[in-house]
């Protein structure tokens, strides 16, 4: 068994320089889309106690980006060192952060823009060797996904916003229909899970290290919002029977019935999207369910969520070269053929889109359109070492946190590839969330079409 692939420029110090100032120019670009689509006034309200005033998230950024780039790395002095407990998202949580003394909107925007203009300069004149954080210019990268996670974060308050209609995208191409099998047939056996060369995966995905997977099922598509509809139509959400017993309690306490942000009406299930209300698609992915409702419904299917590394092992295995990629297409970067990332559209697209993105084993939409919750608690792995702080990950292990992967249209792909871990809390809805289900395999079980 070979291990992971790299990045193919990994070791190219002025590819790697030119890919990070693209990867901050677009997150910066992305940024300033979302936060000048709305009249200051929303920008510094709270439009969920869940989430910061997108103002925070502004200036939060430049704050980082100040830390890491500019002191960290260049070692020069701190531009505003009185704001810095403001922004330091461990000190104050989202519900007290509209009470904090924040820069205003205008100010934020001068403060991220200044930052900004000085990070670049030591982009220019940082060597990309010599320490841990400008080894192949590993703390651009970071910065530049920090601000696209923000980004997403911002994306989701714009989501929970009410009001007029702030954002605007083209919906994903549609294709021809999918039509094949339900499910595919993952084989057993050991593979090389995470990453030691990924010049800017985070701390949490290393180092790699090999795991010995059961043979199993996979579904070949995202679970669809016509699926779901068929467990609340079976009483989904009035059956103790499927459910983990916290996720009931939640279903119980707020009388759930639907993923956020659906109502039926007429006999029609309805969505809010982004401002609009729309009938929901049934050949999308379902989206805004928690990991309980995920669980929920893989029971009610006689099957189960993936684990992790059951997941990573569909998205990167292929049993012709018996290594790990870096993508389910291989190893190459991501492209608007193979994905739904960057925020270029505002939804998922249909289930069994991107034929250009499939696995070896024929599974589709791994990467993109929706976070896939897996069973697994989020935990570090054998030989992990925090990097470069620790409440990136390691505060949060052993935790109430699951892991997602695969990443979203939410996300760019700077912040995503067949190795990065994200994790929440399992009642989280408001997050751009679906899944897949799995079950177990036989060593001579060969799959059925439709039976998932």
């Amino acid at each position: 068994m070979t291990g992971s692939t790299t990045d193919p420029e990994a070791t190219d110090p002025e590819a790697l320089r030119a890919r990070a100032l693209a990867a901050l120019l677009t997150a910066r670009e992305r940024t300033t889309l979302l936060t000048s689509c709305v009249e200051d006034a929303e920008l510094t309200a709270q439009h969920s106690p869940l989430m910061s005033p997108l103002v925070w998230d502004l200036a939060h950024i430049g704050n980082q980006e100040e830390q890491w780039l500019l002191r960290a790395v260049a070692g020069r002095d701190a531009m505003r060192p009185e704001i810095d407990p403001l922004y330091d998202a461990f000190e104050h949580p989202r519900a007290e952060r509209p009470s904090l003394p924040l820069l205003a909107p205008g100010e934020a925007r001068g403060y991220a823009a200044e930052v900004r203009g000085r990070a670049l300069d030591v982009l220019e004149k940082t060597p990309f060797r010599g320490t841990p954080l400008t080894d192949a210019g590993f703390a651009f990268g970071m910065i530049a996904q920090h601000e696209q996670q923000h980004d997403e974060t911002m994306l989701i308050t714009h989501q929970l916003r009410s009001g007029r209609t702030a954002l605007t995208a083209p919906d994903p191409p549609t294709g021809e229909p999918f039509t094949g099998p339900a499910e595919v047939l993952v084989p057993g056996g050991p593979f090389t899970m995470g990453t030691s060369t990924e010049p800017w995966a985070l701390d949490n995905e290393r180092p790699a290290h090999h795991r010995l997977v059961p043979p199993f099922f996979i579904d070949t598509t995202p679970v669809t919002n016509a699926a779901y509809q068929l467990f609340i139509e079976d009483g989904g959400y009035e059956r103790m029977r499927w459910w983990d017993p916290a996720g009931w309690a939640m279903v119980r306490r707020n009388n759930l019935c639907a993923p956020l942000f659906w109502r039926r009406e007429g006999g029609q299930w309805l969505r809010r999207r982004f401002g609009t209300v729309e009938p929901v698609p049934a050949d999308e992915p379902v989206l805004h369910v928690s990991w309980y409702e995920a669980d929920a419904y893989a029971r009610w299917a006689g099957r189960r969520l993936p684990s992790e590394e059951e997941w990573e092992k569909a998205a990167r295995y292929d049993p012709v070269t018996d290594r790990s990629m870096r993508y389910p297409w291989g190893d190459a970067d991501p492209t608007p053929e193979r994905a739904n990332l960057g925020q270029r559209h505002l939804r998922p697209a249909p289930a069994g889109s991107y034929p250009a993105g499939e696995s070896p084993l024929g599974v589709r939409q791994l990467i993109g359109d929706v976070w896939e919750w897996t069973s697994g608690d989020f935990l570090p792995y054998p030989g992990f070492a925090a990097f470069p702080y620790r409440e990136y990950s390691d505060v949060f292990f052993g935790g109430d946190y699951k892991v997602l992967r695969g990443g979203a249209f939410s996300v760019d792909e700077v912040a995503c590839r067949g190795t990065f871990r994200n994790w929440d809390h399992p009642v989280r809805r408001q997050i751009f969330s679906g899944f897949r289900t799995a079950r177990d395999a036989g060593p001579t079980e060969t799959p059925t079409p439709g039976s998932a």
